[in-house]
């Protein structure tokens, strides 16, 4: 890809999106997700963490919290966000190659990529993976920032969502995402901690709303350390409130896995960290991994294609964790 992509940064609407009458906040919805939200992780467990040592913290499981000086005691209203629950498409890509093509395709028509549909440009994408060039790690990081800059451009005065991780989130289905804000997915698949917090610059420019962070998967699957990937998040959090004061980041909880190398209290461990972490720095905290666990501590096999990636099913629960999260903000 060249850098006169950039041309379609002209071509996308800076005209607001007409934002669709507000629906009825599902009492099912209410009963399952309501557990996601507290105002604040409590502060006695800021003392049981220090610089050297990373101790197991004991606590209430602090779920979805809006940083502090944004929360407020709201009562959850409904407003113009529109979820639309995904579905299945006739033909969509199915590899990290073809998903690629479609996105260059995009950019260079001038169109946000997760405002198409699935089967969109399909001349560019539609054929056995074998006879497409798989995209390296770098063209994938100039694509996302070639995307960010396009939209910087373009964004006006429209809310902006970005999603930001590994390969969870780069196969984030745009259909599940609301339709009355622009959206940026800035996951690359099979990054760890430490490669998103190095190109966090690439999305800069951008003046989003909302940042959802998910990282540690990979981490875990590589032999990283807690400790790293606790400074990594920390210094992620840090450095997204730092470029985008305006914007409310949000840590997700790091998903649970069918790993037998990687025990399941390790990683409820490392979410209650994040989760003080991000009080610590101000940002909020989805815990998603509440929604995605068995009874044994991991990942539901209804919602999982190998134990770690996420199938349909786990998407769905996935929208609706931030479809509660976009309530929740809106309400305050």
């Amino acid at each position: 890809m060249s850098d006169p992509y950039l041309l379609a940064a002209s071509l996308l609407t800076t005209n607001p999106i007409a934002a669709p009458p507000p629906p009825t906040l599902p009492l099912n919805l209410l009963d399952n997700l309501s557990a996601l939200f507290v105002s604040t992780v409590a502060r006695t467990l800021q003392s049981g963490v220090t610089q050297q040592t990373i101790p197991i913290v004991e606590t209430s499981s602090p779920e979805f919290s809006v940083s502090p000086n944004r929360v407020q005691a709201a009562t959850l209203t409904t407003h113009s966000q529109t979820f639309a629950k995904p579905q299945s498409p006739v033909l969509s890509p199915t590899s990290g190659t073809q998903l690629y093509y479609q996105r260059v395709a995009a950019l260079k028509a001038g169109k946000i990529y997760t405002r198409l549909s699935s089967d969109s440009f399909q001349s560019s994408w539609a054929k056995s993976s074998k006879a497409l060039t798989k995209p390296t790690h770098e063209q994938w990081k100039y694509l996302l920032a070639q995307e960010a800059k396009a939209m910087a451009k373009g964004q006006g005065t429209n809310r902006l969502s970005i999603l930001v991780g590994d390969s969870l989130t780069l196969w984030f289905p745009s259909q599940g995402l609301s339709n009355n804000q622009f959206w940026l997915n800035q996951g690359i698949s099979g990054e760890n901690s430490t490669q998103i917090l190095n190109r966090l610059s690439a999305f800069s420019q951008t003046r989003p709303n909302t940042i959802y962070l998910m990282a540690g998967t990979n981490d875990l699957r590589q032999g990283v350390s807690d400790r790293v990937i606790l400074d990594n998040t920390r210094q992620i959090l840090r450095r997204l409130r730092q470029t985008h004061p305006q914007a409310q980041v949000i840590v997700q909880s790091i998903l649970p896995m069918r790993l037998g190398a990687i025990p399941t209290e390790r990683i409820r461990n490392l979410n209650q960290q994040i989760a003080l972490i991000a009080q610590q720095e101000g940002a909020g905290y989805l815990n998603l991994h509440s929604l995605f666990v068995d009874d044994e501590g991991q990942l539901r096999r209804d919602l999982t294609t190998d134990g770690i990636h996420l199938a349909s099913s786990g998407y769905d629960v996935w929208q609706q964790g931030l479809q509660y999260a976009e309530f929740v903000i809106a309400a305050n």
